[in-house]
């Protein structure tokens, strides 16, 4: 198993994301079946500590593992990236079997106290417990292989982590349904123990297929003054808890969504019904739809992180700057088309994924959002492999303040009202991806092309155009939305890949770059007279 190129890395992860995502939405939808409303609401009481379990060892851990990994590797200390992967592993071992004793024992506590209101969710809380620990531990592991700039073993054991977890949730609820709803929620929320467990397995047998090379690559190596172990264990936690405290924040920013909007619109006289429902659309409907594009950034920015470490650690700036530059080109390329496409179409893909229009204009007003926060992630990533972690943090509360100050304002304007909040949200990812994009130009000195950036524009307006001409022409002959929308999609894409090679935004070193496929694509491209040799 040899190390990926950064690029080769985010596609790896991508196409992991989407099939983590893929089977979510089908476990949404059978648990919501299988519960009802009741029981997922006594699962939901349980799930937000998973959450905040997997936020903390899926973003800050990792990261912080994968920087110090990488910076050793990149001088050639194997003897030392190995060290870090065992003083982390040996710490998190210990601090997940805490808190899921905490958790375990504390559920009773949650209950007794009213944090958490309903009795009955103390079993789906109590469940939960051991995935604490495989999630922790998982995270040390995840960390490592980053480090070492391998992503397969973490895009393999997120598939293996979300499927297991998935069969046994659906499993365990419905052999336990007849027993209780508290018993199904509980059994609902086991699952995530054993999908961590999976997720552990598969990273303990890479980890078991590299041993001799790591052995081999220790033995080899020349004598180097080993860093101490508190010293390692400090810089861990320095460099984790910004990351950890930044993704902790999406679900309070959210939550302060739902204190500040609903009130807002009652305030722009709207009903408490009518409130609701149109906060159901931003949030419910619109923000899930603009995070789908931003998987492919978020692999980016996940893969940039060792890459840009690795470069940092060898003064090698060129490097940085070459690693930056591509990929936000390659964000650019993917969510500027996302964009537009989701904003003439935002109507007509309501009417597909939720059966109702009404969700069309904060789709629209939100779709500007999928390019801000593409290159919110990846200059993110950048920072974070520079070692400035905290930097995105302090970006994301003051962008976060702003969105706060914007949604009390816009939205309880009557002409406004829920485009008010969606435009709110637009300003939080606006200037959270501008002060990024500030502190990434001083720096490594690098700004946007804007000759790239025009001909992704470009090519995305011409897409634009055949769009609203296809789906108005299948409209017209079938008068069925779902089939005039997929296929304005599907020629949409083609136009836009045309475009963009017609006017030279894609080169053959692009192409060439693609993992497996790419020279293939370059030998068609040419014949095709699309690409020039």
């Amino acid at each position: 198993m040899s190390k990926d190129t950064f690029i080769k890395g985010a596609l790896i992860l991508t196409v992991a994301g989407v099939i983590v995502k893929i089977i979510g939405s089908v476990n949404r939808i059978l648990l919501s079946r299988l519960l009802g409303g009741e029981g997922i609401g006594l699962y939901q009481m349980a799930y937000p500590i998973y959450l905040l379990a997997l936020s903390v060892s899926s973003a800050g851990i990792p990261v912080a593992i994968s920087i110090i990994v990488a910076e050793k590797i990149a001088r050639s200390d194997f003897r030392g990236a190995n060290r870090v992967f065992r003083i982390s592993l040996s710490v998190l071992a210990v601090t997940g079997l805490i808190f899921t004793f905490l958790l375990y024992f504390g559920a009773g506590w949650l209950i007794e106290n009213q944090y958490v209101r309903d009795s009955r969710a103390y079993y789906a809380i109590a469940a939960l417990s051991p995935a604490i620990f495989f999630v922790t531990v998982l995270s040390s592991y995840r960390g490592y292989f980053q480090g070492l700039q391998m992503m397969t073993p973490t895009a393999v054991s997120q598939i293996f982590e979300q499927l297991v977890r998935v069969v046994t949730m659906i499993a365990l609820a419905f052999i336990l349904l007849p027993q209780g709803l508290e018993y199904a929620a509980a059994g609902a929320s086991f699952g995530a123990g054993p999908g961590a467990a999976a997720g552990l397995l598969v990273l303990l047998y890479y980890y078991w297929r590299q041993r001799n090379v790591y052995k081999s690559q220790i033995a080899l190596q020349a004598d180097v003054k080993q860093e101490s172990s508190v010293s390692i264990i400090s810089r861990i936690v320095r460099l984790a808890l910004p990351v950890s405290l930044a993704n902790i924040m999406l679900p309070l920013v959210s939550n302060i969504d739902l204190l500040i909007v609903p009130a807002r619109l009652e305030v722009a006289g709207f009903t408490v019904e009518q409130a609701t429902e149109l906060f159901g659309y931003l949030t419910g409907m619109a923000v899930a739809l603009v995070n789908l594009p931003t998987i492919l950034t978020a692999s980016l920015a996940a893969s940039l992180v060792p890459a840009v470490s690795e470069a940092f650690t060898l003064r090698n700036h060129q490097r940085i700057y070459q690693r930056t530059a591509t990929a936000m080109r390659i964000a650019n390329l993917i969510t500027i088309p996302s964009f537009v496409g989701m904003c003439l179409l935002a109507t007509p893909i309501s009417q597909m994924l939720y059966g109702t229009p009404n969700a069309g204009t904060s789709i629209a007003i939100l779709s500007l959002g999928i390019v801000l926060l593409g290159i919110g992630q990846v200059t993110t990533g950048v920072l974070q492999g520079l070692g400035h972690t905290t930097i995105p943090l302090i970006n994301m509360t003051i962008s976060a303040a702003v969105k706060v100050v914007l949604s009390w304002v816009l939205t309880a304007i009557p002409s406004l009202g829920i485009k008010g909040a969606a435009w709110a949200t637009n300003a939080d990812f606006g200037v959270a991806a501008l002060l990024n994009v500030y502190f990434v130009y001083r720096y490594v000195g690098f700004s946007i092309n804007l000759k790239d950036t025009f001909k992704a524009m470009a090519s995305a307006a011409i897409m634009g155009g055949i769009v609203l001409l296809t789906y108005d022409t299948v409209m017209t002959h079938t008068f069925h939305n779902t089939l005039a929308t997929l296929v304005a999609i599907v020629v949409g894409g083609l136009v836009y890949g045309v475009s963009l090679l017609v006017m030279g935004g894609v080169s053959e070193r692009d192409v060439e770059k693609v993992p497996k496929v790419g020279n293939r694509m370059v030998a068609l491209l040419v014949k095709m007279r699309l690409l020039r040799k």
